[in-house]
């Protein structure tokens, strides 16, 4: 059973690595594209919703890695429900806490995997976001906009 588990942990990792990589390497092509180099290059507003989008597409690459773990949960029948594996999945996958439903002894060691798993896509997805966040200058133009800001409003001060 250990055998059969390891592997089961290792391919879910390697699927969920995959797909990650993948997922990245299509928001990187996206964003090298015609279109990323204008919003790239637009103003505060429009490199703001791009960004809002890249979110949004980090998020669904990790809902389908969590859907994936879901559906090996209800394919080895440790959890019966499709809503309650996604629950549970979700909760380990982000490793929010100890969800609320252990999973059987035989296939405990596939939860914490996930656990493990999910927090360093997590991690992984965070470097990406800070990364294109500074490429596309929001941070700096917020401070920009603020310092210039600070110094209009010590200006007007007597």
């Amino acid at each position: 059973m250990l055998l059969e588990n390891l592997t089961l942990c290792s391919a879910m990792v390697l699927a969920t690595v995959t797909l990650h990589f993948f997922g990245l390497a299509a928001l990187i092509a996206a964003l090298n594209a015609d279109i990323g180099r204008k919003v790239r290059n637009a103003g505060l507003v429009l490199r703001g919703l791009g960004l809002i989008a890249i979110v949004l597409l980090l998020v669904g690459v990790h809902a389908l890695e969590i859907w994936a773990y879901a559906g090996l949960y209800v394919g080895l029948h440790e959890i019966p429900k499709l809503e309650d594996a996604l629950y549970y999945s979700t909760s380990a996958f982000a490793t929010l806490s100890a969800p609320d439903r252990l999973l059987g002894h035989d296939h405990r060691l596939i939860g914490a995997v996930e656990g493990v798993n999910g927090f360093l896509l997590i991690g992984w997805s965070t470097a990406f976001l800070v990364s294109v966040t500074a490429k596309m200058g929001l941070l700096e133009a917020s401070l920009r906009g603020e310092a210039a800001r600070s110094r209009a409003r010590d200006d007007e001060q007597p």
